[in-house]
């Protein structure tokens, strides 16, 4: 028999802008009395809606349970800044003509197969551009320093025959409506989703095909006899197999601990202003996606919808060892968010932030992925090393792969991997950690 008790379990730092203006669609359902299944999924994000969809095509006819401690879309998979990017974005020129080029070559296969298996959900589920949108995205860069990496990540690109087009200072502002930054990057197979309609609608294609149980917290995990039994407060599910799809937190179910960090990324949602058919000289076009040169710095997304138009903002990072953040913490972030917000766009200094928010993070030190069958019957899908929406999206469906059986090249090479490297005992990653963090937040300086 194996027992566990599940030492933490998330929570929900501040509202998420993208969660608060998205619209649900299906009844929520928690976990009543027990249950058997043929497949167990923990967590509802988007490893766990992968391996659910990639299951219910490999075994149709089988009893698929997913449970979520929260409420889909308002977990972690809800607060990100919803990018699905095929292509790395913090590659130094020399990679594509090195040793690296092939594992980057792998790289973007493996996001591109992630995103089409996205596109191919989000058609049949009927998801709207305004969730999601193949539109591309922009490293925006506000210095010199941010002009030379972008210049850097130009060379990789043509060096890999990768689509791409550089911005100057001009299209910039066209484009945002803001004169702070000096030039661009644009790569066009990137995917802009609204990230919890995305989980939302994925949750509800999926409904009626399996059982999703919401505010149902697995608390302990245990296996006796051949078959694992996850329990919550109101009843318990029993399968042969289960997956983790709970990023982070998979270190409180009692695996892979010591190796992860855990980093939390701040945003804030403007409040809504009237959206100009043609344009907004105060904010540029209706939608445009920039992420930041510098990795440390500022990603900034607009989005116009039914009229109206917010601006969404994120950056600053820290790392904890614990799940939740703080108030006077929460209040120092969003006074950053604001000074970043004014310093781009002054000419919207009135409009004020109706939404701030933090999202938890999963990392590890050689940028492996916490995946595999960490016990018998028991996979593992976490880890997604700050780029989710495209790496657990891969995790899910690897996952699903691995449990049943199902042999593939992408299964294969995504297998290749070290386990993710240990970090320094506390208290000592705590001050390295945070210390690196700051000096790189400062090195990016205008950037963010």
């Amino acid at each position: 028999m194996t027992t566990g008790s599940v030492r933490r379990l998330p929570v929900e730092n501040g509202v998420s802008g993208w969660e608060a203006i998205s619209e649900r669609r299906f009844p929520l359902r928690r976990l009543e009395g027990a249950v058997s299944a043929d497949w167990l999924i923990v967590g509802a994000g988007f490893a766990g809606l992968s391996a659910a969809r990639r299951l219910q095509a490999l075994r149709p006819g089988e009893k698929i349970v997913l449970l979520d401690a929260g409420e889909i879309g308002k977990g972690t998979s809800g607060r990100n800044s919803g990018f699905m990017i095929d292509v790395p974005h913090n590659l130094s020129a020399g990679e594509y003509s090195s040793g690296g080029a092939e594992a980057t070559q792998v790289e973007m296969a493996q996001n591109r197969f992630a995103i089409g298996f996205a596109r191919d959900a989000a058609q049949e589920y009927g998801m709207s551009r305004e969730t999601f949108d193949p539109a591309g995205k922009i490293n925006a860069a506000a210095t010199s320093r941010g002009m030379k990496l972008n210049a850097s990540f130009g060379q990789s690109l043509k060096a890999a025959g990768e689509k791409h087009l550089f911005l100057d200072a001009q299209e910039m502002r066209e484009l945002t409506g803001s004169a702070y930054y000096v030039g661009g990057l644009y790569t066009p197979g990137t995917v802009l989703i609204q990230p919890a309609d995305y989980v939302r609608q994925f949750a509800a294609g999926l409904s009626g095909k399996i059982d999703i149980f919401e505010r149902s917290p697995v608390t302990s995990l245990t296996r006796r006899d051949g078959k694992w039994t996850a329990s919550c407060a109101s009843g318990q599910v029993t399968a042969p197999k289960v997956i983790l799809g709970v990023n982070g937190h998979i270190d409180d179910f009692g695996h892979f601990g010591g190796r992860l960090m855990h980093i939390f990324a701040y945003a804030s949602m403007t409040a809504s202003f009237p959206a100009d058919e043609f344009g907004s000289p105060a904010s540029g076009k209706d939608r445009w996606a920039l992420l930041p040169a510098d990795a440390m710095g500022a990603t900034i997304r607009k989005i116009t919808a039914n009229g109206v138009s917010r601006i969404v903002i994120r950056t600053k990072y820290t790392y904890e060892t614990k799940v939740a953040v703080g108030e006077g913490r929460m209040a120092k972030m969003k006074e950053g968010h604001r000074r970043s917000f004014e310093a781009r766009f002054p000419q919207l200094a009135g409009t004020g932030f109706e939404h701030s928010w933090a999202g938890r993070l999963c990392l590890s030190r050689n940028h492996a992925p916490a995946f595999g069958e960490v016990e018998e019957g028991l996979f593992s899908a976490c880890c997604e090393n700050g780029l989710g929406t495209v790496k657990s999206t891969l995790a899910g469906i690897m996952a699903a792969d691995l449990a049943t059986g199902t042999t593939s090249q992408e299964l294969n090479r995504y297998m290749d991997h070290p386990e993710p490297s240990r970090i320094p005992p506390e208290p000592f990653a705590w001050l390295g950690i945070n210390g690196v963090i700051r000096l790189q937040e400062l090195r990016a300086g205008r950037e963010g």
